[in-house]
């Protein structure tokens, strides 16, 4: 990384890791108004110009995995390569104008020493400037590009996450299994909190996981998954956080371990249930070999669902009986088959 392209960031740090800080709401304020002041001291030169805004990358490229010092707690990070928002590129010129109406806003929701979530940050934008923000998606992007430009988490921008997921009674499950275990009481014959995030993991759920897991640090959290790429990519995503997070990604990282399916239980499933692998499961399946992140028993269990091209569903289980699930997942934590 050559200094420049460090020093080209409006809040650069020295060490080759680059995280979002928990700030104080006056700190934020005061990082904004340095963003400003910059801004219009270009534009105010001899010579002016449009700025660009020196975001750090979110990209593969810019990524790797670190591993904690003091926890088995493994997560992806972001060097200190840095992108722009260029006012100037057709591309770009939307989503430039989008961090400053974010930040706009982030200003005041924190001079009023309130939080809002990300849905309520779209409707405000939705309604204030709509020719900027159509959808919740470029919403959530240019949060990340606030993050990645101020260096400072969404939580001290006054923006929190709106959890979709619920949590009874330290098992990661689907929204149906999630039903079928807490109908069975499972926590009542194994002491386990049931967690579903409801689909693909959303940043509440695994903030959550996360302070568990410091809390909590000798006990396992562990993830009951189908057994395809899909299933993998979920996992990997509590693991080890994603990319898209950014800055942020160590926030959200859980030592969480695969509880099952595995190749090892293909021998309890029909034959019928069996479901071929489509062009979208090996699309997933190849960026996984190709990441940083797959240890050596996540590889092998994907390089087999490859090699007999299919996957199995969790429900498939459902041919032994209703009663069955709960049995197995108790089996296989009582003899900590998990890994």
């Amino acid at each position: 990384m050559e200094p420049d392209l460090v020093k080209s960031s409006l809040f650069y740090a020295d060490q080759r890791l680059c995280s979002a800080e928990i700030l104080s709401p006056s700190e934020v304020r005061a990082r904004i108004e340095v963003a400003v002041l910059n801004f219009l001291k270009i534009l105010t030169s001899p010579t002016p110009a449009v700025a660009t805004l020196p975001l750090v990358s979110r990209t593969s490229d810019n990524s790797g995995l670190r591993h904690g010092l003091l926890s088995d707690v493994s997560s992806v990070f972001l060097s200190h390569s840095i992108c722009t928002r260029s006012l100037t590129r057709a591309n770009d010129a939307k989503a430039f104008i989008r961090v400053w109406k974010v930040m706009e806003i982030c200003f005041q929701v924190l001079h009023q020493g309130k939080l809002v979530t990300q849905r309520e940050l779209f409707y405000k934008l939705l309604s204030d400037s709509p020719e900027f923000f159509t959808s919740q998606r470029q919403v959530n992007i240019t949060v990340q590009d606030v993050v990645a430009l101020l260096r400072c988490t969404r939580q001290s921008l006054g923006i929190m996450a709106s959890s979709r997921g619920a949590i009874i009674g330290r098992l990661l499950l689907q929204d149906a299994i999630f039903q079928r275990l807490a109908e069975d009481r499972l926590f009542n014959q194994i002491p386990c909190i049931l967690i579903t995030a409801k689909g693909y993991p959303d940043i509440a759920t695994r903030f959550i996981l996360h302070r568990l897991n410091q809390n909590f640090p000798d006990l396992p959290v562990l993830a009951l998954v189908d057994w395809n790429p899909a299933g993998l990519a979920i996992l990997c995503t509590y693991k080890f956080g994603s990319i898209t997070m950014g800055l942020e990604s160590y926030r959200y990282a859980c030592n969480v371990k695969w509880l099952g399916l595995r190749g090892d239980d293909l021998q309890l499933v029909p034959q019928h249930s069996l479901v071929q692998l489509k062009p979208r499961d090996l699309q997933i399946a190849r960026s996984l070999m190709s990441s940083k992140l797959l240890q050596e028993t996540y590889a092998a269990e994907l390089t087999i669902m490859v090699e007999i091209g299919h996957k199995v569903e969790i429900e498939a289980l459902y041919c032994h009986g209703f009663d069955f699930l709960g049995k197995y997942i108790a089996g296989k934590i009582v003899q900590a088959d998990y890994i």
